[in-house]
């Protein structure tokens, strides 16, 4: 009786070790397959039951820990990359984004810090008008998005970051990004700080703020913040 017990039991764990060896080969390969990082959620769909899908990405992100692609988490999501210190072997076949200019920087800083943020209050922080151009760049490369409108006067549209912000400056979450004393510390500012001086946590929920409003139609009239209506689709 105690052999037959033994025996299942071996049998048992190597039914289990083979069914984990399947479900990491799948998500290997799914994640090599995709071009879009993918949920551990997504990821669950095709691996056998039973199975922790994040054990399965546990191991992964091991084994590739030294080699030429990591497995990374991004946006919430996991996707294989280059090696950090390869990737320069890759730059010339890599296509080359736009560069943003540096006014185009700023707003984009100030949006994944601030938001949700209208035009105006982006224009107050920066203590400079904003062309229009410049949100257009940055909604037209998908690291922007419309939010909602403030419930103020003129119900302007509020500007947030998006999950293809956080995959292409490598971000697995907002608050990754950099706070005040990182930011001093890599030379980012510079010089006398004043006491009052802050750096805002960041926050990019997908949820409305209690002084937003859903967007509704996008072709009706939204204020751009100069006083003036535009539609949404200048």
């Amino acid at each position: 009786m105690k052999a037959a017990a033994k025996e299942r039991i071996e049998e048992e764990d190597h039914g289990e070790a083979e069914a984990f060896a399947q479900a990491t080969r799948i998500v290997e390969a799914l994640l090599f397959a995709s071009a879009a990082p993918l949920s551990e959620e997504e990821l669950s769909r095709s691996v056998p039951a039973g199975i922790s899908t994040l054990q399965v990405l546990t191991l992964l992100t091991e084994i590739y820990a030294s080699r030429g692609v990591n497995l990374r988490q991004v946006a919430g999501k996991w996707a294989f990359r280059t090696a950090p210190d390869l990737a320069y072997l890759l730059a010339a076949e890599a296509e080359q984004p736009r560069k943003l200019s540096r006014a185009a920087l700023e707003v984009l800083a100030i949006i994944a810090y601030h938001q949700p943020v209208t035009r105006a209050e982006i224009e107050e922080i920066r203590g400079v008008a904003t062309a229009k151009g410049t949100l257009d760049i940055l909604l037209e490369a998908g690291w922007v998005r419309l939010r909602g409108r403030r419930r103020s006067p003129g119900r302007p549209v509020t500007y947030g970051t998006t999950p293809g912000f956080l995959d292409h400056f490598g971000l697995d979450r907002i608050d990754d990004l950099p706070g005040l004393d990182e930011l001093k510390g890599s030379g980012f500012i510079e010089g006398r700080l004043s006491k009052d001086l802050t750096v805002p946590v960041p926050d990019d929920g997908p949820d409305l703020r209690e002084d937003e409003d859903p967007l509704g139609d996008l072709f009706t009239p939204l204020d751009d913040g100069e006083g003036g209506p535009h539609t949404a689709e200048e």
